[in-house]
């Protein structure tokens, strides 16, 4: 995208997690003239230089290429994670969706696309060592996050071979987190039913640790900052986004002053998929399943061709998140609703 004044940008996705981010950032940037933020409901959030549209990515009716019309670069943030036990909905929303996006960047002649991928689209891969972008990105066939994301990635394939004309940028984030989406992922993956002792986890006396369980973290405001990155730099292809440390029980247990204790694969995924099947709990085992066998990532790439790196550390991430629940706080847009746990 070229860094001359007056550039207008389209994000999708613009009232949640990332994209609230990503619209304030990109707001405050003099190189940027105008966001137009998509969204399903039109937010009483008002930055500079942002005007809003109602767009649902899963409606064939959607004006896309109407709505990205003179756009010089387009950040595709949407995403759907429930229903978890109906994921013909969420692959109307995010594979079809998705589709509709990348053919409406072609129709509207938009020479920009940043696609927010997932560490979720990797295969199973090392948790003892790092990966780059080259690693395969067939994800966990039997979570549907993980199919919708790996999906994407071949879609994209076929759209770059066919579009060279147009920069493709796909950003592989690790789990992100911020204070102000703390209560839309409590809502997405802990549902209703979440016991408040979890949203105070200093009140736990010990830490399960579950073998495999050790994950990457990113503050949401850093991811942000590397999509805008990508706007002003002549950058193509894939980006993966993570802050040290790796976060496993011990890390975790010495942040909250809990014991870490070892407890079966097995007996996790029991637990979970038994409150999965009575519906009281959003995240699925599937979901689980994946986690455990994400690879860790490498972020040479993002630091070295976007010069790129995380202000926070991923406790300091995960910390914000734990004292977002405490607070209740959120944002005001319709999914980043604040409101307290417990």
């Amino acid at each position: 995208m070229s860094s001359a004044s007056g550039s207008r940008v389209v994000v999708t996705g613009a009232t949640g997690n990332v994209g609230t981010s990503v619209v304030r950032l990109l707001s405050e940037d003099p190189e940027i003239g105008s966001v137009r933020g998509l969204a399903r409901r039109i937010p009483q959030w008002s930055p500079p230089k942002t005007e809003w549209s109602a767009v649902d990515l899963s409606s064939e009716q959607s004006n896309l290429a109407g709505e990205f019309a003179g756009a010089d670069a387009v950040i595709h943030l949407a995403w759907a994670f429930q229903p978890t036990h109906d994921p013909a909905v969420t692959w109307r929303t995010n594979v079809l969706g998705g589709i509709r996006v990348f053919e409406a960047v072609s129709a509207a002649r938009v020479p920009v696309l940043i696609h927010a991928s997932s560490v979720g689209a990797y295969s199973p891969g090392p948790k003892d060592r790092t990966v780059d972008e080259s690693w395969p990105t067939h994800g966990w066939p039997d979570a549907a996050y993980c199919r919708e994301k790996a999906y994407l990635e071949r879609a994209l394939d076929t759209f770059e071979r066919d579009h060279p004309e147009v920069r493709v940028v796909r950003m592989r984030p690790a789990f992100l987190f911020k204070r102000e989406a703390a209560n839309e992922q409590r809502r997405i993956f802990g549902g209703r039913f979440l016991p408040a002792q979890l949203v105070r986890p200093e009140l736990l006396p010990f830490l399960p640790d579950v073998p495999g369980l050790r994950v990457q973290a990113l503050h949401t405001d850093d991811a942000a900052r590397a999509y805008r990155l990508a706007l002003h730099r002549e950058v193509r292809g894939p980006f993966n986004l993570a802050a040290e440390p790796p976060l496993d029980a011990p890390v975790l247990a010495e942040m909250l002053g809990s014991r870490p204790v070892r407890l079966p694969r097995t007996a996790a995924r029991s637990a979970i998929a038994a409150a999965w099947g009575l519906h009281l709990l959003p995240a699925s085992p599937h979901l689980f399943d994946a986690v455990l066998r994400l690879p860790l990532m490498d972020c040479t790439r993002a630091r070295t061709e976007l010069d790129w790196q995380p202000e926070r550390t991923a406790t300091e991430a995960l910390q914000e998140f734990l004292e977002g629940l405490r607070t209740g706080e959120g944002a005001d847009t319709e999914p980043l609703r604040g409101r307290k746990a417990g």
